[in-house]
């Protein structure tokens, strides 16, 4: 053991010298730190509509059913229905500026509404008004819902309720935390490619071998450095959630999962370099297969950000702790699978 601990002190020591990687961890670092700040601009991207309080959107409405569509429009807060005799009218005063958008409502014969609507093209306004379009849309549908409920002959399936969740909330557990508690792992398996591989590129493995060392010692030391740096820097980023406001439940099972994830992602990474042996080769087909497996993961029933997402709320299932623990045992699995791979075939040979 003490043999794979130092090989393993030499690969993170040596991680100093790689620039990219000390700038991929300092980014991190950085969005960790300063999430609370970040989230405010952030959350703009994730739920343009998030950021519309102070902002009025004026709707041009025209059509033969306007009188239906504009008072679901005038009941909310920072909506405003202008109503017009004629499409052209409005398109009139959409193209002056006068209002941000054009809804145009017209029935058919079996009392169907149809709506057209006109959005600004190309204006710093555009991805707004078009978010707000869509929930004024979803606004009259639930009230066309409601107004014909009586006519129909079987009762639909009842709308999900209209949920008041801060889009804050959602965008931190579900797109922040994951994105933070990931990255550290798919970084680890690239480093650890590019630190077996490279004693082939450098010729550096015969040096090793002519040491006490072995094949195994050697895989195990490098493969140990790697997979420890996603969970210390997993750890890290929830002390710095946590201390910027953000409260994060299950710390422990978390940083399990990271463990097991990081595990499975750097054997992938050994493995692939011990079979190709060239770098740029070796990189490109891990870059693949993490591509591949991670994008199957969300073929199964719960997926490893939900896991996280849930667990992180304080909200996880059996499902979730079962999953946990599958993640782990096919990480131990692809670690014995790459042991067994070094001792079949050696090292350098």
């Amino acid at each position: 053991m003490d043999n794979r601990l130092t090989v393993a002190g030499r690969e993170l020591a040596s991680l100093r010298s790689e620039k990219t990687i000390v700038l991929a961890i300092l980014i991190q670092l950085f969005v960790a730190a300063f999430s609370s700040f970040l989230a405010v601009g952030l959350v703009s991207l994730y739920d343009p509509g998030s950021v519309s309080n102070g902002f009025v959107v004026e709707f041009g409405v025209s059509g033969d059913a306007s009188d239906d569509l504009t008072p679901v429009i005038e009941a909310e807060d920072g909506w405003e229905a202008v109503e017009y005799d004629s499409y052209g009218d409005a398109m009139d005063d959409f193209r002056g500026g006068e209002v941000h958008a054009v809804l145009h409502v017209s029935r058919s014969a079996d009392g169907r509404a149809d709506v057209e609507a006109v959005a600004p093209d190309g204006n710093i306004r555009t991805t707004l008004v078009v978010t707000q379009i869509r929930d004024a849309l979803a606004a009259f549908e639930r009230s066309e819902r409601a107004r014909l409920d009586s006519r129909l002959e079987r009762t639909p399936i009842p709308l999900p309720p209209e949920g008041e969740s801060s889009p804050y909330f959602g965008f931190t557990y579900t797109v922040l935390l994951p994105l933070l508690m990931f990255l550290p792992v798919f970084l680890s398996g690239s480093v650890a490619v590019d630190a077996i591989a490279e004693e082939y590129d450098r010729g550096t493995l015969e040096l090793l071998r002519v040491t006490p060392l072995t094949g195994t010692d050697i895989v195990d030391g490098k493969m140990l450095a790697m997979g420890l740096l996603a969970p210390l820097q997993a750890g890290a980023w929830l002390a710095l959630l946590s201390f910027n406001g953000t409260s994060v439940s299950n710390p422990v099972e978390i940083l399990l999962l990271v463990t097991g994830f990081s595990v499975g992602v750097v054997s992938m990474g050994a493995f692939a370099a011990l079979r190709f042996r060239d770098r740029k080769q070796a990189q490109f087909l891990f870059s693949m297969g993490i591509l591949v497996v991670f994008s199957s993961t969300y073929l199964l029933p719960e997926s490893p950000a939900n896991s996280v997402a849930k667990l992180a709320i304080g909200s996880p299932t059996t499902l979730t702790h079962a999953m946990v623990g599958v993640y782990l045992v096919v990480a131990l699995a692809g670690y014995a699978a790459v042991r067994r791979f070094v001792g079949a075939n050696g090292l350098g040979e």
